[in-house]
């Protein structure tokens, strides 16, 4: 009877520790299968739709518009949007002129409307467009012209150009290419390629500090024509190079002059944007590069 009892208990201690057995047997295929499914990680960066260059419709040139802020825009080397359109040096365009980006005759549609771009820096990878009738002769009709409002007795405020002596930065400043800091400040926005993220730099400063031409060259754009970038300058410093200062106070210098690297071209600002900084940007036949990659090493 004893025996029987001990053979009872055993086989009793046997089945438990089967059954435990069992069990974390159950527990570690749980975790080998778990561990084995590997996580997935999605680079959102990468995923980002990029901003592919405008190729189809056109645009109808507007007063202060050049074809170097209208390829800026629109993100086109000008010589390759010049040659497009048929237009030879020194690039001379006229407001109602329609400049194509699909290559087409620029001739117009026989419904008596022409496809206008209106997409802008800051907007979506999608183009708007719209149709803009056309006048007796064929051509697109111009919109208003937007008359500002004075007070009275009041005139208009003339644009106002520096004529004091340019500003030099120390040569030990300028890279081996030639480029210098166009500004003093901290370095607050670094360059990103994809999607509609950073095109250039941003240094944050004070209201109406110096902002200097990174190279030599000659303006060729002086305004506030381009949304999202507030009072701008674009020099072009060769036929693969410009260079772009947005946000500013005040523009020093007008389209057409020649500037030298270290030279005042702005006050720094905050138009079109919620600080005062300056955005900078270096293209490379119409693409934007990261300018630290330019710019010598602080």
């Amino acid at each position: 009877m004893g025996h029987t009892i001990i053979r009872q208990r055993k086989g009793l201690s046997n089945f438990k520790l089967l059954l435990i057995a069992l069990a974390v047997g159950t527990l570690v295929t749980g975790c080998s299968s778990t561990s084995s499914n590997s996580v997935r990680v999605v680079d959102r960066n990468n995923a980002a739709p990029k901003r592919p260059v405008v190729t189809t419709g056109q645009y109808v040139v507007r007063p202060g518009d050049t074809l170097f802020s209208i390829a800026f825009r629109y993100g086109w080397d000008y010589k390759a949007l010049a040659a497009r359109n048929g237009i030879a040096p020194p690039y001379t365009i006229r407001p109602g002129q329609a400049i194509r980006f699909d290559g087409r005759s620029s001739a117009p549609a026989a419904t008596g409307t022409t496809t206008v771009v209106t997409s802008t820096p800051s907007s979506s990878s999608k183009t708007t467009v719209f149709k803009r009738p056309l006048d007796s002769s064929g051509k697109p009709v111009a919109p208003p012209a937007t008359v500002p409002e004075t007070t009275p007795n009041t005139p208009p405020v003339a644009p106002v150009v520096a004529t004091t002596t340019p500003v030099q930065v120390p040569p030990a400043g300028r890279s081996t290419a030639g480029w210098a800091w166009p500004a003093n400040g901290v370095l607050i926005g670094k360059f990103a390629s994809n999607g509609s993220l950073n095109k250039g730099i941003d240094i944050a400063g004070d209201l109406g500090q110096p902002v200097f031409a990174a190279s030599d060259g000659s303006v060729v754009y002086a305004g506030s024509g381009l949304r999202g970038y507030g009072e701008l300058v674009i020099i072009k410093h060769n036929d693969t190079y410009v260079s772009a200062y947005g946000h500013n106070r005040r523009l020093l210098v007008r389209e057409g002059q020649q500037v030298k690297v270290g030279q005042t071209i702005a006050e720094m600002g905050s138009t079109g944007t919620d600080r005062v900084k300056l955005h900078f940007e270096i293209r490379r036949q119409g693409k934007p590069v990261d300018p630290l990659q330019f710019l010598p090493r602080r």
